[in-house]
């Protein structure tokens, strides 16, 4: 019998290239941040059923990418670093929290970001997109657009 030799898209080696530099980052929020926005990706006919991570039940997954993602959050749940949400446990304050946490009642002793007036924004829709060193950033949500 011969020997199937599997060969996976060369998309993914930018995927985990790029994932593998994001684990290097100090801060267990931002490999969070960037495993909970691939939990939402699709590929056309991509999507599977399989196992929900530490559970028995299954359930339809939008792609590979989006249940690596979610295998990646749990393991990472298991050592204690994230929450099965893709939340750090503990704020190391290198990141500023995320839109939805700063106005949370752990955070209101903190001043909120006010976002400055601007044009709409592609990501938030808020109007605040504005140029800072050369390139549109949203100060509502933290969206940088074309630089240039």
């Amino acid at each position: 019998m011969g020997r199937r030799i599997a060969h996976h898209p060369r998309e993914l080696d930018g995927l985990c290239k790029m994932l593998s530099l994001d684990m290097r980052v100090i801060d267990p929020a931002w490999i969070g941040m960037k495993l909970r926005k691939l939990l939402t990706y699709a590929e056309p006919q991509g999507d599977f059923f399989a196992r929900i991570p530490g559970q028995e039940k299954s359930q339809s997954w939008p792609s590979t990418v989006a249940y690596m993602a979610q295998l990646m959050i749990h393991r990472y749940a298991m050592l204690g670093v994230l929450t099965q949400d893709g939340v750090p446990l503990e704020e190391m304050g290198v990141m500023v929290p995320e839109q939805s946490d700063l106005f949370s009642p752990e955070t209101a002793a903190q001043p909120a970001l006010k976002p400055l007036s601007g044009k709409p924004c592609p990501e938030c829709g808020n109007h605040a997109l504005i140029k800072k060193d050369g390139c549109e950033f949203c100060t509502a949500c933290g969206h940088v657009g074309a630089c240039g």
